[in-house]
């Protein structure tokens, strides 16, 4: 059984630049590192620091590891999932070495293209580590908890001697110089925020999207709140670096940064401990404002149909997308959830770019060449969810017949789109199409009224007309949806379903189907 990955919902076949972030390149984007620095949280130095601001308790107060810093490297995708499940930050960096230019992703230049890179990690001493999964210590560190900074019990100002740690270490200069003398450190906290313009330009909340942050082997993180409020529960006297990692807390993660990580990062460079915020509109970084609006995308639908419409089922708890920047296409192939694929003929048509096949594999492709502003991308974003919730009612057998469908048009048909509606299971292509341009434009409409997008889909023959005529009518799109089952496997079935669900409807039914038979 074959699926497909270079086509869905447009003609093109997936080339190099269209892959993020796109032309010119991939450089621009990673990170340089320049040389390595002195930790300032190993057992070494704290406990230098201890002596230099305390030199009568020093000898008293014995400074052991609490955390080991380590890396390691994952064979595939099941190992890195290990290492996730071990509920701590992942990086793909070394922490202990100079930023000379912030950068989204890095990739060791000793580890082969294609492989995962070495992941950084800062781990509790105590924590069982996974033994089959490569990985060495490179430090054995001390970082003070906030019960110890806060209560002092052995009379040790903690904070005071972090602070002198990363004099001691030639690290002064990453100290954050605006907090109060004598404070202990500041927690950050802040707000990112988005610009809608469509909307008048009010800015709204990133929400539920995880906020990272460190200083050196300090590490922490949060999700953002409806609001796109963040509160970080760790102190940092350091200026920690930010990041935005595109794991929602909804369930779903945006990808690809061309490297074999499961979610995309957005680095912020280093700022103030006491937080920051952030405010990204459609002048922002590209990849910055199309990842916040996809973000926000996915949360408002996943949380509507737990909350709003319980009757409309709720995507894949771990659904993956990736967004192409220079890619003017978008599709729902459910490759992770495990519709099968014939990775040959994916090889083909990906070229170079096959390579991001060989571990983590995508369920959403969203094409965002020719989407610049929210509303555009939000909608596309709807669409590809209102997929997913469908798969969730069908199930991989009939999602299988939908992906081969649409790869046989694909090749047969001169690469046209959808192909003509007469070929073989064009009818599974018509229900998920009808239905996911009709809910992508109803969610647009209760957003935006009468500034919504135009609609789309209306020059296909699979016309979702039809259940937009409906929705006018009365029946909503959750009544809609709790027909969209195994059985719904052509638009016949689809008609008769909808009448026998909803017999009040049923001259309606018909009159619409027929009016675009």
């Amino acid at each position: 059984m074959t699926a497909l990955l270079a086509v869905c919902c447009t003609s093109q076949v997936l080339d190099p630049s269209a892959v993020e972030p796109g032309v010119p390149g991939l450089d621009g984007d990673m990170l340089i590192l320049g040389g390595r620095l002195e930790d300032p949280y190993t057992v070494e130095n704290m406990t230098k620091a201890l002596g230099a601001v305390y030199p009568t308790k020093a000898s008293r107060v014995p400074v052991t590891p609490t955390h080991y810093y380590l890396r390691f490297l994952p064979k595939n995708k099941l190992e890195y999932r290990i290492l996730e499940n071990l509920g701590v930050d992942l990086y793909d960096h070394p922490l202990d070495y100079e930023i000379v230019r912030e950068g989204d992703w890095y990739h060791d230049p000793d580890i082969p293209e294609g492989q995962i890179t070495w992941q950084y990690a800062v781990v509790p001493k105590d924590e069982i580590l996974p033994r089959f999964v490569q990985h060495e210590i490179l430090d054995e560190c001390y970082i003070p908890d906030e019960d110890m900074q806060s209560k002092a019990a052995d009379g040790i100002n903690w904070a005071a001697v972090e602070r002198e740690s990363y004099r001691l270490t030639g690290n002064g200069d990453l100290l954050d110089t605006s907090l109060t003398k004598g404070a202990g450190g500041s927690m950050p906290a802040g707000r990112i925020t988005i610009v809608d313009e469509v909307r008048g330009g009010e800015a709204e909340g990133v929400r539920g999207v995880r906020v990272a942050c460190n200083s050196f082997v300090k590490t922490a993180n949060a999700f953002t709140d409806e609001q796109g409020c963040y509160r970080i529960t760790r102190s940092f006297s350091g200026k920690p670096r930010y990041r935005l990692v595109f794991k929602n807390s909804a369930g779903f993660s945006l990808g690809l940064n061309l490297l074999l990580v499961p979610a995309s990062v957005s680095s912020l460079g280093a700022n103030d401990a006491q937080g920051l915020d952030v405010k990204v509109d459609v002048n922002s970084d590209r990849r910055l404002f199309s990842r916040c609006v996809v973000n926000n995308a996915g949360y408002d639908y996943i949380r509507r149909c737990g909350a709003v419409n319980p009757t409309m089922k709720t995507p894949p708890s771990n659904l993956r997308l990736w967004l192409f920047q220079g890619l003017d296409l978008s599709c729902s192939v459910m490759l992770q959830q495990g519709v099968l694929i014939d990775k040959g003929k994916i090889g083909e048509l990906l070229g170079d770019y096959a390579i991001l096949l060989k571990i983590f594999l995508p369920d959403v492709l969203l094409g965002l060449k020719s989407r610049n502003s929210y509303a555009e991308i939000y909608g596309e974003a709807l669409h590809a969810f209102a997929h997913a919730s469908h798969f969730a009612a069908t199930g991989r057998d009939w999602w299988d017949h939908y992906a081969r469908y649409l790869l046989t048009s694909y090749v047969t048909s001169g690469f046209s789109l959808y192909g003509t509606g007469t070929e073989e299971d064009h009818g599974y292509c018509e229900v998920a199409e009808m239905w996911a341009f009709y809910l992508q434009e109803a969610l647009l409409r209760e957003r935006y009224g009468d500034a919504a997008p135009a609609p789309g889909g209306e020059t296909f023959w699979f016309h979702p007309q039809i259940l937009r005529e409906l929705g006018a009518a009365g029946l909503d799109f959750q009544r809609i949806f709790q027909v969209l089952g195994t059985d719904v496997t052509d638009r016949e079935m689809f008609r008769k379903k909808l009448a026998s669900y909803n017999p009040e409807y049923k001259s309606a039914i018909n009159e619409a189907f027929a009016k675009y038979n």
